[in-house]
């Protein structure tokens, strides 16, 4: 392995004792239980990385000596085993970084960042790691592993070969550098996002320019304009901050000046709208990793980095996947024209904007679903409060999967973090999670489920159970009162606990195909999209609501025209994810990065072809999109569609079940999704899992169906 100068330097004066030492006092080192958050300190991750990649790499050296024989004790668990603290200890950094971004530790995280990717890059392009593992699978005890361990070799083996493993050595350094280059870009593209996000600040003085804006969204806006000692009322462009103004406000400068301020964040633009300065313009960045990327995909021997994007997720082709999203617009796209021309004509009849303005659009489709309709957000949400919103999602849970969630201690980044516990019904600890539900400064936008630590069985009949993060960017409690969640806001919540079941429940013993791990990317998002249909159920809803000021749950009267409402500019809202999974997918296809062509250019070349309402000439969208850029999403967002049909029509069984039992929440049904796709993790392919569960082949129809496009 090369060595970086940093490292050297670090390594060259430990002594043994300085090595005890550091094992003994770095928090980051102590991986007898959970995180100890609240002692880590970035000075603590050099010289914690000092260690780790110390060990990680002697236990490479060990695995690749010819000496050591080609049996998965040796050499695939092995490795397993020793490299596993590096990548926990250094998932707790970028953890940190994702939720409290401070100076110093983004300093510390970008001064480690080279350490880490060189490392990796390093263990997948080694020949000799590759030929012990190929040796393994080869091997006389390969037909005894497990179907788990066959898979996770299968995966390991195209790892090497995407790693660069088979490449000429003459070229390894290249390919390290390229992977290097592009995990800093990625990080700086979601640092440039953040720094953006938080720049801004809106402070208003005359409260008639807030006519509309929610009670709530009002009060968080007063408490942050005491925050920083003014008088008024400050709006930001974090969701919760920002949304309410676009949705609500009845001051239409105002809501051009906050989408102006949102649309522009990390661009050239930012200065002249008060989010940035010129060194957070993501554009050049973009075109970098796009360049890297393809280069990467040719050494590789692809045509382009949708190719390499694809090798391990289902979808077959770059083709297959363009024609895929063109047959759903195509579904798609008359139930989305009569929702434009509906919301225009009401626009201009209504509310006499005769011409619609990007920043009209949010504002005109609440007035147009609150005169459908006869509700808003606003008077939903007043019944979604947190306490009864979480005791709700753990019913589900509980009676769906026979499990019991139970609050629990830990050391946490921040005071509002909370710690939970999942057990059997006989008390026996399966998984552990934090939550981390609200928005505040130095915590990207977004939401996410990530692992903590996997599950793993040890030699010894112990198991390490999984932890997970779950996090998202809701508001905060304020005057007292329970925070209040958004419908939308709750399905965001029971996306993200999906995949953090799917981490969660799993009963696979070996890290790299437990949980999440190994799942195909295209696949991932069927957990979590499933979870989502609960939401729109009665028996649920009654469950996890109560009026904060009256306590009574949603009316059904109320929930009914909720129902009425569900596929309210679905067609709009469905050729939106197609112009963004078509963009992502020709970026990385048959787009030239450093041709005449821009990013943007394409982005709206793609919206003029795919949608139905004009992308703004100011809109800079694709300098925030960080799934693709900052996300591990890049030639992958088609992913959400795409399971979304998975999805669709695992819900179905549940549906039909219901017919029998009275109830979609079907203990019969939920024991079998549990044991045929949670419990297996990546252990097996995702087709393989829906087909065990679902009888047959997935279908589209539940999807249509859901999303009121059925013929």
């Amino acid at each position: 392995m090369l060595q970086t100068s940093s490292q050297i330097e670090a390594s060259q004066p430990r002594t043994a004792m300085t090595v005890t030492n550091e094992r003994a006092n770095n928090p980051l080192l102590d991986f007898s239980d959970l995180p100890r958050f609240a002692e880590i300190r970035p000075e603590h991750i050099a010289p914690a990385l000092d260690v780790l990649l110390a060990d990680a790499q002697a236990a490479v050296d060990r695995t690749e000596d010819p000496a050591t024989p080609a049996t998965w004790a040796s050499a695939v668990e092995a490795l397993e085993t020793a490299t596993e603290p590096l990548g926990r200890a250094w998932g707790v950094v970028g953890h940190l970084s994702a939720v409290a971004d401070t100076p110093e530790l983004r300093k510390a995280h970008t001064d480690n960042l080279p350490r880490m990717t060189e490392f990796w890059s390093s263990l997948g392009q080694s020949l000799a790691l590759y030929e012990k593992y190929k040796a393994v699978a080869a091997g006389p005890e390969f037909a005894g592993l497990s179907p788990a361990r066959k898979q996770l070799l299968e995966n390991e083996l195209r790892g090497f070969r995407l790693g660069g493993a088979e490449l000429p050595e003459d070229q390894k350094p290249r390919f390290a550098e390229i992977q290097e280059q592009q995990a800093q870009l990625s990080k700086a593209f979601s640092d440039h996002v953040l720094d953006a996000t938080n720049a801004y600040g809106l402070i208003i003085e005359d409260e008639s320019r807030l006519s509309g804006i929610p009670a709530d969204a009002k009060e968080a806006a007063a408490l942050a304009a005491q925050k920083d000692g003014k008088t008024g009322w400050k709006f930001t462009l974090h969701f919760p901050s920002y949304f309410p103004v676009l949705q609500y406000a009845d001051d239409r400068a105002l809501r051009q000046t906050m989408y102006e301020a949102s649309v522009t964040r990390a661009s050239e633009l930012g200065q002249q709208y008060g989010n940035g300065q010129a060194d957070w313009d993501n554009t050049a960045n973009m075109r970098e990793q796009l360049t890297l990327r393809r280069e990467e995909a040719r050494m590789l021997g692809y045509n382009n980095f949708g190719e390499v994007s694809l090798v391990p997720k289902m979808a077959e082709s770059p083709a297959e996947v363009l024609k895929f999203l063109d047959e759903l617009a195509d579904r798609a796209r008359p139930y989305a024209e009569k929702d434009w021309a509906e919301l225009r004509k009401f626009a201009a009849d209504e509310l006499g904007l005769s011409e619609l303005k990007p920043w009209d659009v949010a504002y005109a489709s609440e007035k147009l679903r609150q005169q459908r309709y006869s509700f808003s957000d606003d008077e939903v949400k007043q019944y979604l409060q947190e306490p009864k919103v979480l005791e709700g999602l753990f019913g589900v849970v509980e009676k769906l999967f026979s499990v019991r969630i139970l609050p629990d201690e830990a050391q946490t980044w921040h005071k509002d973090v909370r710690f939970y516990r999942v057990v059997s019904p006989q008390g026996a600890l399966l998984a552990q999670f934090y939550f981390d539900l609200y928005a505040r400064e130095g915590k990207r936008g977004g939401a996410w489920m990530d692992d903590a630590r996997g599950r793993k069985e040890r030699d010894d009949g112990t198991v390490q159970t999984p932890v997970a993060y779950l996090t998202c960017n809701f508001t905060a409690p304020v005057g007292g009162r329970p925070a209040l969640f958004t419908h939308d806001e709750v399905i965001t919540l029971f996306h993200e606990f999906g995949h953090g079941l799917h981490h969660m429940l799993t009963q696979v013993g070996d890290l790299g195909v437990s949980g999440i791990n190994g799942v195909e990317w295209d696949a991932v998002e069927l957990p979590s999209q499933f979870m989502e249909n609960f939401c729109w159920e009665y028996e649920v809803l009654a469950e996890m609501t109560a009026h904060v000021d009256t306590g009574l749950p949603l009316p059904r009267a109320l929930f009914d025209r909720m129902l009425a409402a569900r596929n309210f500019q679905n067609g709009m809202m469905t050729l939106r994810q197609i112009v963004y999974s078509s963009f992502d997918m020709h970026l990385h296809t048959d787009y030239e990065p450093q041709g005449k062509t821009s990013v943007l250019e394409l982005s709206r070349e793609i919206n003029d072809r795919k949608h139905v309402v004009p992308q703004s000439p100011l809109s800079r969208w694709p300098n925030t999109f960080s799934h693709v850029f900052a996300g591990g999403y890049a030639a992958g967002y088609y992913s959400y569609k795409w399971a979304e049909v998975l999805s669709a029509d695992v819900y179905a069984a549940f549906e039909e079940a219901s017919q029998l039992s009275g109830s979609v929440l079907d203990s019969e049904t939920g024991e079998r999704y549990r044991r045929e796709i949670l419990s297996v993790g990546g252990s097996r392919p995702a087709m393989e899992s829906f087909v065990a569960f679902r009888g047959r082949a997935p279908q589209i129809d539940a999807l249509l169906r859901h999303g009121g496009m059925a013929a």
